[in-house]
């Protein structure tokens, strides 16, 4: 990647911008950006959670207790605290920060996510993002599996105050080691006070999750946490005005709409009320060591 000059300003780079909304999980506040009245996707992106920052006293912490998922991924990243990730494939995973976690949840999947047992007894600080990504037409059914890199496989790239690391995809002429089922793109950056770095047009659909700091973009100035949108193809080069971290994120366009309806992902609404009934009787497999589940919500 290089970046690249003109005379680009803000409207013509950024298609769409959008402020989180607030909402509250069960005693922790999560600021969603995505899906969006104006927008459902960014490449396969189709859910954008922005995670704390929280602090949890000790003997206090997260407890997501099992649900289900159809017809869609989940990556949890982190940039402080841990998660104890538990599925029905009977995989269990502490979640770090900077490691991906890539859950595909296919034809049906049931996961929890707690605070494992020593960060609960000591406390700890939260901050994180958490995404979902739509399959594809021809990978709606596939078969549920999990994947887990730690932050020490994950490609980094360091250059001039700043640090880059590619979570999927490709960027910054390296390509993460995660196997995807279409082509999108994950990376944290990180930039030092006025250190800049481009987003290439390498991708159709392309995005920024700016998670704190404060950063210039075709001499606009942002400095709260929002999703940018940008332009097909427009040249974008993000410079830090204070230190910042932010989340680049996109894909090729995915193969038509998406139903969402609390945690199920498909291009059929008759597949999502089958996966309703489905857990409302007990039919999905159950998570090993986490007999609790979350009740299917009332219409």
């Amino acid at each position: 990647m290089s970046i690249s000059g003109g005379a680009e300003t803000a409207a013509t780079t950024i298609e769409l911008r959008i402020a989180p909304r607030a909402r509250d999980l069960g005693g922790f506040s999560v600021r969603r950006a995505l899906p969006d009245d104006r927008r459902q996707m960014v490449g396969p992106f189709i859910f954008y959670d922005h995670l704390g920052p929280a602090r949890f006293a000790p003997g206090q912490g997260m407890d997501v207790r099992p649900h289900p998922h159809i017809g869609l991924a989940t990556v949890t990243y982190l940039f402080d605290g841990r998660i104890l990730h538990r599925d029905s494939l009977s995989n269990v995973q502490e979640i770090a920060p900077g490691a991906m976690n890539l859950m595909t949840a296919g034809r049906g999947i049931v996961h929890s996510e707690r605070t494992p047992p020593e960060p609960r007894a000591a406390g700890q600080r939260m901050l994180g993002v958490q995404s979902w990504l739509a399959l594809p037409l021809a990978h709606e059914e596939t078969e549920p599996s999990f994947q887990h890199f730690g932050a020490d496989v994950l490609p980094v790239v360091e250059d001039r105050g700043m640090l880059a690391r590619v979570i999927a995809g490709a960027a910054f002429g390296v390509r993460s080691p995660v196997e995807t089922l279409s082509d999108w793109f994950y990376v944290e950056l990180r930039l030092s006070a006025g250190a800049a770095a481009p987003l290439d047009a390498d991708y159709e659909q392309r995005a920024l999750y700016l998670v704190d700091g404060a950063i210039e973009i075709a001499g606009e100035r942002f400095d709260e946490p929002q999703l940018l949108i940008f332009k097909p193809g427009a040249a974008v080069t993000v410079r830090a005005v204070a230190d910042a971290r932010m989340m680049l994120l996109g894909g090729a366009p995915l193969d038509g709409r998406r139903f969402v309806w609390w945690n199920l992902v498909s291009s059929r609404k008759e597949r999502i009320e089958e996966a309703k009934r489905d857990w409302r009787e007990g039919r999905f497999p159950s998570v090993p060591g986490d007999a609790e589940f979350i009740p299917l919500p009332e219409d």
